[in-house]
């Protein structure tokens, strides 16, 4: 800088300082953006991750022949085998005969583990009324019973298993029916479901509907 009189070299002291002054500001400040930045991101990940996972939970009621009766939380796309798993496993008197391990929980859903007495008793239930429809002088009906009409497209599995000869096992197969193939078009393609023949639906066709 011999050019420079003494003047000119001050100036460019003076810019050159300030100019180094405001690149070091301008380097923390972006420093301390960046930090308060991720930390915000950080925040905001987690509060979604944890309600996501709070959303995609469920929650069901398991009942019936399990170690432990109750409410229990889920994960979704959870089953009814993981169900029974985190209820403790099955007691020794379950019937898993008409269970689908397999079908795929609801939130809101009651799951019902039936014993072996019941599927007997219901065997037996059906024995009786074939030999009743058989036989005209035991047609006999209680006329101070009244039993509500249900839904059979909305019904929850209590509902359903008010209907005469209906069973837990029975109401079960009924929601899984209808969550494979969709609503029931007209009241009789209930007799489609396994374990509901002519006779049953006989005795529940009064006291069904599809609206």
């Amino acid at each position: 800088m011999n050019y420079l009189n003494k003047k000119q070299k001050i100036i460019v002291i003076i810019l050159i300082t300030i100019i180094g002054i405001g690149i070091y500001c301008y380097t923390n400040a972006i420093e301390n953006t960046s930090e308060e930045e991720i930390e915000n991101v950080l925040e905001i990940a987690q509060d979604n991750t944890t309600k996501e996972t709070e959303e995609k939970n469920i929650f069901v009621h398991i009942a019936g022949c399990v170690q432990k009766e109750g409410m229990l939380e889920l994960s979704a796309n959870c089953r009814i085998a993981d169900a029974i798993e985190k209820a403790g496993g099955l007691t020794q008197e379950a019937d898993l005969s008409d269970i689908n391990l397999a079908y795929l929980l609801e939130d809101g859903m009651k799951i019902y583990i039936p014993n072996q007495n019941e599927r007997q008793e219901n065997n037996e239930n059906a024995e009786n009324t074939a030999k009743a429809e058989n036989t005209p002088s035991m047609q006999i009906q209680d006329t101070n019973t009244k039993q509500d009409v249900i839904n059979i497209n909305t019904a929850t599995q209590e509902e359903l298993d008010t209907l005469p000869g209906i069973g837990p096992a029975t109401a079960t197969k009924i929601i899984e029916y209808r969550k494979e193939k969709g609503k029931f078009k007209q009241k009789e393609e209930i007799k489609e479901v396994s374990g509901i023949g002519e006779a049953k639906y006989e005795k529940i066709k009064e006291y069904i509907s599809i609206k």
